[in-house]
């Protein structure tokens, strides 16, 4: 008897335990720390504002209702609203506007999408975030972009249709980054460079402007794994392996452009005695009196593709006698 008393009053002090613990927990998720930033998606009312409909906002703004009535954003909000917050057309993302017809000249009641205008850059793309906060955009606020305050206006144009897809800002999405990134613009437009220029590619096929988890908004986990989208064939696993490949391939390239073939960082052979410049093989074969400019006829291997005339496979090897990336 005393046993099944004791395991009672057990398992009642066991019960109040656990339902302490969860009003504790509940408390604390219920009731934010003081100063806690509110949610940069959470939607404005415009100083307390109703909605008067898209109709009252085209009586005066017809020449941004023609532009914008050729937009996805049109189209959705007028022929597939998913809720009633896309139902609401304009004020869906400029807010409430009551209060600013009352008094236009007033903008802060109404959430404006230009530097001029005003709006704090965290309401605007806060706007933007209610739609727009899964998929591609998931990791915004911890991409370089919006740790630098970029508005989605900067590079966004959603009340025109001026590209083909995604209502940006220049007709396409590499003219859009090259408004703000012009060390990469004057990269590709060396002699060796990346296909983008000729339209084979875009900035997007490498990185995720609105952010990722590695290193320059890229695609991919390493600079390597995004390498190999394109070149597989470098990929590997080979019997035998060259170390700086393996480790990066900007150890030897430049990922954008470069004056020197196959986008190296450095001319060949040049390139290669980086490393391998202390040996009896490499060292004395290239010296200034072996190339063209040094006063004495020029060596043959500094000639064609210098070094890769004879180790021909230097990304890598399968052959069994690969070790020198001979075969």
């Amino acid at each position: 008897m005393k046993t099944l008393r004791l395991f009672s009053f057990t398992r009642v002090g066991l019960a109040a335990g656990l339902f302490a613990t969860i009003a504790l927990v509940s408390g604390t998720i219920a009731k934010p720390a003081a100063g806690a930033m509110a949610k940069p998606n959470a939607p404005t009312d415009n100083g307390g504002a109703s909605n008067v409909g898209e109709a009252v906002c085209i009586k005066c703004h017809k020449p941004e209702n023609t532009q914008f009535s050729h937009t996805l954003h049109a189209n959705a909000f007028r022929l597939n609203p998913k809720n009633e917050k896309e139902k609401l057309s304009c004020e869906a993302c400029h807010g409430p506007g009551s209060k600013h017809i009352e008094d236009t000249e007033k903008r802060g009641l109404l959430v404006g999408f230009t530097k001029e205008w005003g709006t704090p850059v965290a309401t605007q793309n806060g706007m933007c975030l209610q739609c727009h906060s899964g998929g591609n955009a998931m990791h915004w606020d911890s991409s370089a972009h919006g740790r630098n305050q970029l508005a989605c206006s900067d590079c966004h144009n959603p009340m025109a249709k001026v590209s083909a897809a995604g209502l940006l800002k220049k007709p396409t999405i590499n003219e859009t980054c090259y408004t703000c990134h012009q060390q990469q613009r004057a990269e590709f437009a060396k002699r060796s460079h990346m296909p983008l220029p000729e339209g084979k590619m875009s900035c997007a096929d490498c990185h995720n402007p609105h952010g990722s988890t590695s290193k320059s908004a890229m695609k991919s986990d390493s600079v390597n794994e995004l390498c190999y989208n394109c070149h597989a064939d470098k990929r590997g696993p080979f019997l035998w392996e060259h170390a700086p490949v393996r480790e990066n391939c900007l150890n030897c390239h430049n990922a954008h452009g470069s004056n020197h073939d196959k986008l190296l960082t450095v001319a060949r052979p040049f390139s290669c005695q980086q490393c391998h410049g202390n040996t009896n093989h490499q060292g004395p074969l290239y010296n200034a009196g072996q190339i063209f400019g040094g006063g004495a006829a020029p060596n043959s291997r500094a000639l064609g593709r210098s070094c890769l005339n004879c180790h021909s496979q230097v990304h890598g090897s399968n052959h069994p006698a690969g070790a020198r990336f001979q075969r």
